[in-house]
């Protein structure tokens, strides 16, 4: 796997602060990691590997540990996510029908790959698997917004939306 292109971790006191009341509130629990991880994520938008640190740390716990669930579990991100992600469904029917070219496009008009984020943070992609919109291929999302039957054609104006 090539090395991500990605920012410098600049966490703010006050999300150590709010890091450290998560990790305060569940320390000597059972089964602590992962809730810690989850509210950390929505503290800091990822898990970089300094928040790891402070996990380990706080929880006690060796940092392999804390990286080989956050690496495990889909739901945790190791790399920061942008203002608007973009995420293009890989499942059979999706790519069938060529989605794998639209995430190709998207690639280049960003000059970023899956798993980056764009330098000034606007966007990020990810590759997903099946979402359930199988009528609609190829399909991808943008945040929460869905397109479907779409087209190479069709990336330059949805991008052109959300960079506008």
């Amino acid at each position: 796997m090539s090395a991500k292109n990605v920012p410098a971790f600049n966490g703010t006191k006050e999300q150590e602060a709010k890091l450290m009341e998560i990790i305060n509130k569940h320390k000597g629990t059972n089964g602590a990691l992962i809730p810690v991880l989850h509210e950390a994520q929505e503290v800091y938008g990822y898990l970089p590997i300094e928040v790891q640190t402070m996990i380990a740390e706080g929880l006690d716990v060796s940092l392999a540990e804390v990286y080989g669930v956050v690496t495990f579990y889909a739901q945790f991100s190791l790399y920061p996510k942008g203002q608007y992600r973009i995420a293009v469904c890989l499942g059979t029917a999706c790519y069938v029908k060529g989605s794998g070219d639209i995430l190709d496009k998207i690639k280049e008009r960003l000059g970023i790959e899956v798993g980056e984020c764009t330098p000034d943070g606007k966007f990020s992609i990810d590759a997903t698997r099946c979402i359930g919109a199988c009528g609609l291929a190829p399909v991808l999302t943008v945040n929460d917004e869905v397109y479907g039957r779409l087209t190479v054609d069709d990336v330059d104006g949805i991008l052109d939306k959300y960079m506008n």
